[in-house]
C-alpha cells in the first residue's frame, strides 16, 4: 500500500518495475574521510531498505546495479569489498524467505568465487516461487555484453537450423536476455548527479522514463523514491503515439 508522499497514489498507478543505478558510494565515502569500502556497506544497507520499501507499497519488480562489467578496473580491495557484502546479502536473503521476496541475478557470474556462485543458485532456486516482489541484482552485468550474449545464442539456432534469420524478431531477442519473462522498467532512476545510464538494461529501457537525483545513493531515502516516482507520475507515456 502506498504511502508517504504516494499515500494518494492508486498502486496501479506505479510504476510495475524500476531500474535503480546504485551509484555515490565512493563519494560519499570520501566527503566524510571514510575509506569507499565503507560507502559501499552504506549503500548496500541503503538498498535492503529501498527495496523493503518498494515490496510495501507495491512494486513489484526491482533491479539494482550492483557490479558492472567494468568495475572490475577498480582497485582489488574495493572489489573485494563488494564481493563480501554480497556473500552477506545473500546469507541475509536466506532469512527473508518469509517475505516472498523473488531473486534473480543478472549478469555472467562466470568470474565469480564459487561460493558466491553457489549461494546465487541456492537463493535463485529457493526463491523461485515467490511473487510478491522480484528483485533483480546487475552483477557483472554489462548491458551491451548483454545484447551480444542473445546475438550469439540466435545465430546458433541459425546455424543449427532451427530459425532462419529471417525469423528473429524483437521478441526473440528479449526471449534470450537475462531478464527473460520480465516487464521492461518503466522507470531507471540514477542518484548521484550523474546524468547517464552507463550501460544498464539498454535493450529493456528503450521506453522507460529517466529520472535522475542529485543525492548520493547512501544517503537516498523511501521520501527520495516516492519524489522520482512522482516525477515518474507527471511524465506522458505515448510509445511513440500521439
Amino acid at each position: 500500500m502506498a504511502k508517504g508522499l504516494l499515500a494518494q497514489v492508486p498502486t496501479e498507478k506505479l510504476p510495475v518495475h524500476i531500474g535503480l543505478i546504485l551509484d555515490g558510494n565512493g563519494r560519499w565515502a570520501a566527503k566524510r574521510g571514510l575509506p569507499r569500502t565503507a560507502g559501499h556497506r552504506q549503500g548496500a544497507k541503503v538498498f535492503s531498505e529501498i527495496a523493503q520499501y518498494c515490496r510495501e507499497i507495491g512494486i513489484q519488480y526491482l533491479t539494482a546495479y550492483a557490479l558492472s562489467t567494468e568495475n572490475w578496473k577498480r582497485p582489488q580491495d574495493e572489489v573485494k569489498a563488494i564481493m563480501d557484502l554480497l556473500r552477506r546479502y545473500l546469507d541475509e536473503a536466506f532469512q527473508k524467505q518469509k517475505e516472498d521476496a523473488c531473486v534473480r541475478f543478472l549478469g555472467d557470474r562466470t568470474p565469480l568465487a564459487s561460493d558466491l556462485q553457489e549461494k546465487m543458485q541456492r537463493i535463485e532456486a529457493e526463491s523461485a516461487n515467490n511473487d510478491r516482489i522480484h528483485i533483480n541484482i546487475a552483477l557483472n552485468y554489462g548491458g551491451r555484453d548483454e545484447i551480444v550474449r542473445a546475438v550469439r545464442t540466435l545465430a546458433q539456432r541459425c546455424a543449427e537450423g532451427t530459425i532462419s534469420p529471417s525469423e528473429i524478431s524483437e521478441q526473440m531477442v528479449s526471449d534470450c536476455l537475462y531478464t527473460c519473462g520480465q516487464p521492461d522498467p518503466d522507470m531507471i532512476l540514477r542518484p548521484s548527479g550523474e546524468m547517464r545510464t552507463s550501460n544498464f538494461l539498454p535493450w529493456q529501457s528503450t521506453y522507460a522514463e529517466l529520472v535522475f537525483m542529485d543525492v548520493l545513493w547512501p544517503d537516498f531515502t523511501p521520501n527520495h523514491l516516492d519524489q522520482a516516482i512522482l516525477q515518474y507520475l507527471q511524465r506522458s507515456r505515448r510509445f511513440g503515439g500521439v
